[in-house]
């Protein structure tokens, strides 16, 4: 019920209050509400009236106000072409052909390149069967817009069907002085020859190859005459599509076309010559479809030497690609050379070494120069092993050791392969030549050990005493150098100068491997039989280090001595190590030494012996403790294992007692003030 308010003489109705001002569970659009209202306006409107003209009158009168109609929407919009054509189609329907011609003729006037006016214009004239009126219609088209194939197409084809070709062939012919795309032409072509005009279409083509020369033309004009049997002309057409694009871009697919057909027309070779030739002057990734028909091609009529050869080719173009894209791509250069080394000459091979030699790494650090060094190398071993020019082999190597810079970095192994080659040649003063030359510029301790290893194999010792001295000059705390010049002295029988080498080995400041050097020293004294020196170097070894090995070494040295007495003297060793270890912090060597120390005794000790030793292994524990990381903070807990000696736990204990008896006695010395330490 509604709510009013009296205000004077005037009653106000109130509006009521929402309570509610949530969104309603279903929402209604505006689109929603206004089709709504337009399907019940439609429902509501009653359907419209049928009207029957019955006399002519009220049929002159129909047609005036359609007129009418027409011509107020013509004044309102002359611009908008689709009410021309619809005034137009309605007299076309009432047949007044020549009011829908005078309509059309209007509109063209307001638009003339409106294509779909011509169009209805010309398809009126000719479903009334005006050949005449429809021929200038079209013929007016053509003129007013020439680049518009659509008027072209529908004027020849209605000159055709009206059987008229003279009039259908020059409508071509005036299309083709527009030189339009390559369907008109193949329109042109196609009408000849339903008519057997093979003549005319050949000439045509000759036209549309020229207007556009494109390969596929060429190739179409080519089938053209091989399908009409005309090959003389087709290879004709093929060998001057070759000649007129050879100065432009080649294209395969005019290649392949001509082989395959010299290969319909059992001409092998001539389809073998031409495939040849397009390999040789086409690039590789243009030339992928070229190289698979032409594979196929050696496959159905060639031999097995021929399709190595197509293979050989094909990879050959690759590299060539490829190292000419990227020339400091060495590994390119390396399987190129060796596709070559294996199919072409030497002086091809020669050519493609010189121009991979030629690409030197732009800047002087060794690893780029790592695998450009193999190139030379690789080109010496080929001159010397295949081409057998030891001369040449000559020149490359001194041409290598030009190149490298000897002052920055060298490569030993160039020196040395080159020593070897003269070595080979019987000229053993330009192998030694180039050593000291290397051993000058740029020593190193790998062309020491070769020069030394040459020299020994000669039995030059004099000399091999010299390279020694200065190698363990150039580099005196290698103990590789030390350890081989002692072999040497060993193995000529100076034991002294060898004993005299070791000791001075071993009182090197510097060494870069001692654990090595003093072995060699102790199995050196061992295979001599001296007990007593062996013992001694164990000792001046143990002042130097007090590593567990070592202990364990001596005690198998003392058992394996052979003296009287070895099994105690291996326990004194033992228990020597252990003592001396009980201060050291790495439980896990104290742990590996009780265990060596129980194998012993579980083979040469009795029971008490081996209790002995039981009562000093520690005990396992686990533990935690705290992790941190590199900023400082705390990353949590880890468990690790930790051992406990009988040893440890006693001096702990020991500790403990002391620190209880000193709080008592400071209680004691002062009773009431209640202070602990």
């Amino acid at each position: 019920m509604a709510v009013y308010t009296t205000v004077g003489k005037l009653r106000i109705p109130q509006v009521a209050k929402v309570k509610n001002k949530a969104p309603a569970l279903v929402q209604i659009t505006a689109e929603q509400l206004l089709r709504e209202a337009k399907e019940r306006e439609l429902e509501l409107l009653p359907p419209p009236p049928q009207q029957r003209i019955t006399d002519e009158e009220e049929f002159n009168d129909y047609k005036l106000r359609k007129r009418k109609a027409f011509e107020d929407n013509l004044r309102k919009n002359r611009t908008v072409i689709g009410n021309w054509i619809k005034y137009a189609q309605w007299e076309e329907m009432l047949q007044e052909i020549q009011r829908a011609r005078s309509i059309y003729e209007r509109a063209l006037d307001v638009d003339y390149r409106n294509i779909t006016l011509w169009l209805k214009y010309a398809e009126m004239e000719m479903k009334n069967r005006q050949a005449n009126h429809a021929r200038n219609v079209w013929d007016r088209a053509i003129t007013a817009l020439p680049r518009v194939s659509q008027f072209w197409y529908k004027y020849t084809y209605m000159e055709e069907l009206l059987g008229n070709m003279a009039g259908a062939r020059q409508v071509f012919e005036r299309w083709m002085e527009w030189q339009p795309e390559e369907q008109a032409w193949h329109s042109y072509i196609n009408f000849e020859l339903r008519y057997k005009e093979v003549e005319r279409a050949r000439t045509i083509y000759e036209r549309f190859v020229l207007v556009h020369p494109r390969v596929k033309n060429w190739i179409k004009y080519a089938h053209f005459e091989e399908k009409h049997g005309y090959f003389a002309h087709a290879r004709k057409v093929y060998e001057r599509a070759v000649e007129f694009f050879r100065e432009e871009h080649m294209d395969e697919h005019l290649y392949v076309a001509f082989a395959k057909f010299e290969e319909n027309q059992k001409e092998f070779e001539r389809a073998q010559a031409i495939y040849k030739y397009a390999l040789d002057r086409i690039p590789t990734h243009e030339a992928q479809e070229l190289f698979k028909n032409y594979t196929i091609f050696e496959k159905k009529f060639g031999d097995r030497q021929g399709i190595e050869a197509i293979i050989v080719s094909k990879r050959r173009f690759q590299y060539e690609e490829e190292v000419r894209a990227s020339p400091h791509n060495y590994d390119a250069w390396f399987d190129y050379l060796r596709l070559l080394e294996s199919t072409a000459e030497a002086n091809t091979v020669r050519e493609v070494y010189e121009r991979a030699i030629a690409n030197v790494p732009p800047i002087q650090e060794k690893r780029h120069w790592k695998r450009y060094i193999y190139l030379w190398i690789n080109y010496a071993l080929y001159e010397e092993l295949e081409a057998k020019d030891p001369e040449r082999t000559r020149q490359v190597y001194q041409a290598s050791l030009e190149l490298i810079p000897h002052q920055e970095f060298t490569f030993a192994k160039m020196w040395l392969y080159y020593a070897q080659f003269e070595i080979r040649q019987r000229n053993l003063s330009s192998a030694r030549r180039a050593l000291g030359t290397s051993i000058g510029k740029c020593p190193k301790r790998k062309l020491f050990k070769g020069y030394i290893e040459l020299e020994v194999k000669l039995r030059e010792f004099d000399r091999c005493w010299k390279l020694y001295a200065k190698l363990l000059e150039f580099a005196p705390e290698n103990c590789t150098s030390w350890i081989k010049f002692a072999e040497l002295e060993t193995i000529l029988g100076d034991l002294e100068r060898a004993r005299a080498i070791y000791e001075l080995a071993i009182n090197q400041p510097l060494l870069d491997m001692p654990e090595v050097l003093w072995k060699s020293y102790i199995d050196f004294e061992m295979e001599q039989g001296e007990i007593e020196r062996t013992r001694n170097l164990y000792r001046q070894l143990l002042q130097r280090t007090q590593h567990v090995k070592v202990w364990i070494s001596l005690a198998h040295f003392e058992l394996s001595a052979g003296e009287e007495g070895s099994v105690s003297k291996c326990r004194q060793i033992y228990e020597e190590a252990n003592k001396t270890m009980q201060n050291c912090e790495e439980k896990e060597a104290r742990l590996m030494l009780l265990q060596s120390w129980r194998s012993f005794e579980d083979e040469f000790g009795t029971v008490s012996d081996k209790e002995r030793v039981d009562r000093l292994m520690p005990e396992k524990v686990k533990k935690r403790r705290k992790v941190g990381t590199d900023d400082g903070s705390d990353a949590g807990w880890e468990e690790y294992c930790d051992y406990i000696f009988p040893e440890d736990e006693a001096a702990s204990q020991a500790n403990l007692k002391l620190l209880t008896m000193a709080k008592l006695w400071k209680k004691q010395q002062h009773p009431d003030s209640g202070c602990f330490l």
